[in-house]
């Protein structure tokens, strides 16, 4: 009965996260078709030089090509240096997404709303930086410039913001020199708005404690620190109460973008634990950012 609760539980949430990815993936694209490129707009990331790519091709061959197949064609190289260097998992899902982002691309008409450039980086942003945050708020990977991020970061030490603001800009530059400065000047915007648009939805680097009272904190802890790699402090031979059976209650802090990671490992480790989370924490220690999707 246990492993049947399990598996449904599991078939819910796979669902759930699909739902997520065909919402994700209509949004991204009306960003793009209705806003992004009406208004000459470049994007960040894959996206950005997807439509960078397109553009020339389009030029020197004097025909459309669709830009679903430069985007998902980028990605497939990234798909496969994930599943190599980062966890599989997150790369089947970004898979996912990807494939039903560039499907969205491909059959979403490109509207002709408005063409200015101003109205187009404001609301693609918006659009974009929405859709993702709703995304990452179900731990959903969206492209394969989150593999790029983290396999670079396992690369090279530096920080995955760091990492994203010189890939992005080498993206704008490149719009900016080949096809003009003020495209680069409203990317940036269209950046910015989309990161804050993000944010209202989902943010990644708000702390969050939480208390683990369990009976089975080795097992526990263990997949705790293999996958969240968090210091916790365990407190043994806590007492409930009530039952007056032995527990044991662990204490660590992670951040808001770690909590769907959080819940799988307490379904999975004990889902019978009381798990507290408190938000909002304040922390005077260093506390280190990772890397996880």
């Amino acid at each position: 009965m246990g492993l049947l609760l399990k598996y449904r539980n599991q078939l819910q949430d796979y669902a759930t996260k699909l739902f997520v990815l065909v919402i994700y993936a209509f949004l991204y694209s009306l960003a793009l078709n209705v806003f992004w490129r009406n208004g000459n707009i470049y994007a960040g990331g894959i996206t950005g030089a997807s439509q960078i790519i397109t553009t020339i091709l389009e030029r020197i061959t004097s025909s459309p090509v669709p830009i679903s197949l430069v985007y998902y064609a980028l990605n497939v190289p990234l798909f496969i240096l994930g599943w190599f260097l980062v966890d599989r998992k997150f790369v089947l899902f970004t898979v996912i997404g990807v494939t039903f982002a560039s499907f969205a691309i491909q059959i979403t008409p490109s509207l002709e709303l408005t063409k200015d450039p101003i109205i187009c980086a404001i609301f693609g942003g918006a659009l974009s930086g929405y859709s993702l945050g709703f995304a990452l708020k179900h731990g959903l990977s969206t492209g394969g410039m989150d593999i790029i991020l983290l396999s670079l970061r396992k690369v090279t030490g530096k920080s995955i913001g760091n990492i994203s603001m010189i890939i992005n800009g080498i993206i704008v530059l490149t719009a900016g020199f080949i096809f003009g400065w003020p495209h680069a000047f409203y990317s940036v915007l269209s950046i910015f708005v989309a990161a804050k648009a993000t944010d209202l939805v989902y943010v990644k680097h708000k702390k969050v404690q939480v208390m683990i009272i369990t009976q089975h904190p080795m097992e526990v802890s263990t997949q705790l620190q293999e996958q969240l790699i968090r210091g916790i402090t365990v407190i043994s031979y806590a007492i409930g109460a009530y039952t007056k059976q032995e527990r044991a209650v662990l204490i660590t802090v992670i951040t808001n973008y770690e909590m769907e990671i959080l819940k799988e490992i307490m379904k999975e480790a004990d889902p019978n634990a009381f798990v507290s989370v408190s938000r909002d924490v304040e922390i005077l220690s260093e506390f280190k950012e990772l890397d996880i999707i």
